[in-house]
């Protein structure tokens, strides 16, 4: 949201610091101008020590911008309840046509003043404590999104994916082969038996004939 006065717009409104512990944390604010004069302005904070503005001050050139940073110093504590009373103001003023091209030294803090007649705006900012945002959880592995389809290779040594419905009639069809070719071995295993015992039957019946006859 830009909101501010008829010589400046700021924004945003109120300056959000991802607070941490003893970590410097910046925070910016875009100065636009939306007149055709060439606007000075100048940052002021309530608390100076734990605050550095960069510009703190300058010239905001007829319909442009100008970003401000501002970077707050490491803390050794976070404030009860994480709420911040510090506040800045943002002050404006049409620059003369001596001061349309000073730099940020050669501003005065009388061109500031409503004393001399003149034409000042000024904007006040909020600052508020927010929760550093969290990095985006990896993809476990394992996980569905992660893994690759299973891969079967054609007689011809060319690769093909499996999907399920191909698994599955794999792992039920030669589980039928097995068992109808188990009972074919089975059956002809028994045929095959019962052939052999006649064979030493007749064998033995023709052995003990020709004793016999032998004998005889």
């Amino acid at each position: 949201m830009s909101t501010g006065g008829e010589l400046l717009s700021v924004d945003p409104q109120e300056l959000q610091f991802p607070f941490e512990l003893k970590k410097q944390i910046s925070c910016s604010m875009q100065l636009a101008n939306k007149t055709g004069h060439h606007v000075a302005f100048k940052v002021k904070t309530t608390n100076p020590k734990k605050y550095c503005v960069r510009p703190n001050t300058g010239i905001v050139s007829p319909h442009s911008t100008c970003d401000v940073v501002v970077t707050m110093q490491a803390q050794k504590e976070a404030p009860p309840d994480m709420q911040c009373k510090d506040k800045f103001l943002l002050q404006s003023a049409v620059a003369s046509g001596e001061y349309q091209g000073a730099s940020a030294k050669e501003i005065t803090p009388e061109m500031f003043s409503k004393e001399t007649g003149n034409q000042v705006e000024e904007c006040k900012l909020r600052v508020s404590y927010v929760a550093p945002r969290e990095p985006p959880s990896p993809v476990r592995e394992g996980s569905e999104e992660g893994t690759s389809p299973r891969v079967s290779v054609s007689e011809n040594g060319t690769a093909n994916p499996l999907d399920s419905n191909t698994i599955s009639r794999a792992s039920v069809e030669p589980q039928e082969n097995t068992s109808e070719e188990l009972l074919k071995r089975e059956s002809s295993r028994g045929r095959g038996g019962i052939s052999f015992m006649y064979v030493i039957l007749f064998g033995l019946v023709g052995i003990l004939l020709g004793y016999l006859i032998k004998k005889t």
